[in-house]
């Protein structure tokens, strides 16, 4: 489904490399406000930082696939080597299909990351590659995430979800 998360877990941080490998992800392609940082303090970064050097040790790569401009993305990420995809206008698939592509990479060794059913999710089920809804780092949004938020709820309920997401700790691949 468009709309239908293949994984929820609660944080990107919770990602464990050794179940990665065994589906044979070789990229992390995640959003980055929300889900990588909190989208107003995006000055605190050493909880990505570890998680980058975690995923590189493991020979898995980190991608941001984010909607910002370069220079908002490049501020964040270029000091911690972290490579990036700006104005990637998600919920197209485009970016995340050129970068996989780009990278040398099957759809299925790709996983996209992020806290927004509306861009992330729908972004990454249209490119063909798994798809992981993580709870949102902090409750409060730009004003733009939160007109989202609004129709998110218009989708859970469309699909008959009452209890639409239950987040588990980290990701087990049957």
């Amino acid at each position: 489904m468009l709309f239908r998360p293949r994984y929820t877990i609660d944080t990107i941080y919770h990602l464990n490399t050794a179940e990665l490998h065994k589906m044979g992800i070789k990229a992390v392609f995640s959003d980055l406000d929300n889900t990588l940082l909190a989208w107003n303090e995006f000055e605190t970064a050493e909880k990505m930082n570890s998680f980058n050097k975690k995923l590189e040790h493991a020979k898995i790569k980190l991608v941001v696939i984010s909607n910002n401009n370069a220079e908002r993305v490049g501020r964040v990420l270029n000091p911690y080597h972290i490579d990036f995809v700006a104005k990637s206008k998600k919920p197209l698939p485009f970016a995340i299909t050129r970068k996989r592509q780009s990278m040398g990479l099957k759809k299925e060794q790709v996983m996209m990351v992020g806290d927004q059913l509306i861009t992330d999710i729908q972004a990454g089920n249209l490119a063909g590659v798994e798809s992981v809804l993580v709870k949102p780092l902090i409750e409060t949004d730009k004003w733009n995430t939160r007109i989202n938020r609004f129709f998110e709820k218009i989708i859970f309920f469309l699909l008959g979800l009452s209890h639409p997401v239950t987040f588990k700790e980290t990701i087990k691949n049957g």
